[in-house]
């Protein structure tokens, strides 16, 4: 299976006041294991970054001034998340901005293009009731060091995101490994070449075998094919 982690920085929170993207951070995973292709881009998104989210991310409009906009890489994002699974954490916020920034170009929707999304969000909510869920504490929960996230950025929170993740449903892991462990240990003890059971015949049953193949002989009115092959 194909997933990818995904995360978005914005110029602000609503794209009703029509906000931006000016950041995606995507980091691919298949079978459980996160490989080394990835995606970052960073975007102009054509408005001034509130204040507020420039606080969180770090990200000036100076230094988007100069980077590609969102049409220009719309094809190389849908190419690399193409069919797979997205995971998110507080997945409506960032779909509704990528929904939001291809509708802008004309493209079509991007979730039916997917196989699904999950939101990390939700899954901590129902595993950790009552507990806070940001991405910063799931980190502390799982013991994941993230002295090094000053700010929020894309590429970086997709990659704590992908640890977090691998830690929340770590027991799939184990089902995954307890099947292949079985698995080795009845191939170990089945025997190779398999050993071939040897029945001993009574004389009493080739007096019956004997019997059934001169009665069929008798009604087809030609050989028994089994005698003819031995």
């Amino acid at each position: 299976m194909r997933q990818i982690f995904l995360d978005t920085e914005t110029t602000g929170l609503l794209t009703e006041d029509g906000h931006r993207i000016i950041e995606i951070g995507c980091i691919e995973m298949i079978n459980r294991r996160v490989t080394d292709r990835q995606l970052h881009l960073y975007l102009n998104p054509q408005r001034e970054i509130d204040a507020a989210a420039s606080e969180v991310h770090g990200i000036t409009i100076d230094q988007l001034l100069d980077k590609p906009k969102f049409a220009d890489v719309a094809d190389d994002f849908l190419q690399f998340v193409q069919g797979s699974e997205l995971i998110i954490h507080n997945a409506n916020f960032d779909m509704g901005f990528l929904e939001y920034e291809l509708s802008l170009v004309g493209r079509e929707a991007l979730r039916p293009q997917l196989s699904g999304v999950i939101d990390t969000l939700a899954m901590a909510k129902q595993l950790f009731p009552g507990k806070r869920k940001s991405l910063d504490a799931l980190c502390d929960r799982f013991g994941i060091s993230n002295k090094h996230r000053v700010h929020h950025g894309a590429l970086l929170d997709a990659g704590l995101l992908a640890e977090v993740f691998l830690s929340m449903t770590r027991g799939q892991d184990s089902l995954e490994i307890e099947v292949e462990q079985q698995e080795s240990a009845s191939d170990a003890a089945r025997p190779w070449p398999p050993k071939l059971i040897k029945i001993s015949v009574s004389e009493q049953d080739l007096v019956a075998h004997n019997s059934t193949l001169d009665r069929i002989e008798k009604e087809s009115k030609k050989p028994a094919l089994w005698r003819a092959l031995t």
